[in-house]
């Protein structure tokens, strides 16, 4: 039997059931499931650099789910951080002007 030890969807015990293998699994208390979300953050963004463009808006998506989950577990709804995120915007502007600051005094 292979070794994870790794944050995984919520249904990938049920594929691997159904797919006639077994597997082991356990529920992680808040800090440990912190700690799993950063790690799984920190994949989601390696594997979106990664991707190539075809495959890039699915891995944006998968880094999304994660970081829609941490806000979750410290008690921040989509619709919060969204209003913290547009805050953000509305003060100091996105990205999409696509502004490369050279230098400053």
């Amino acid at each position: 039997m292979k070794t994870y030890n790794k944050l995984v969807r919520d249904k990938i015990p049920q594929i691997i059931e159904a797919s006639g293998k077994q597997y082991t699994v356990r529920v992680m208390d808040e800090t440990e499931y912190a700690i799993a979300l950063k790690t799984k953050m920190q994949e989601e963004l390696n594997e979106f650099l990664e991707a190539s463009e075809e495959h890039q808006m699915g891995e944006l998506a998968d880094l999304l789910e994660v970081v829609y989950s941490f806000a979750f577990s410290k008690g921040v709804r989509v619709e919060e951080l969204e209003g913290i995120r547009q805050g953000k915007c509305d003060e100091r502007g996105g990205f999409l002007n696509r502004i490369l600051l050279v230098s400053s005094e």
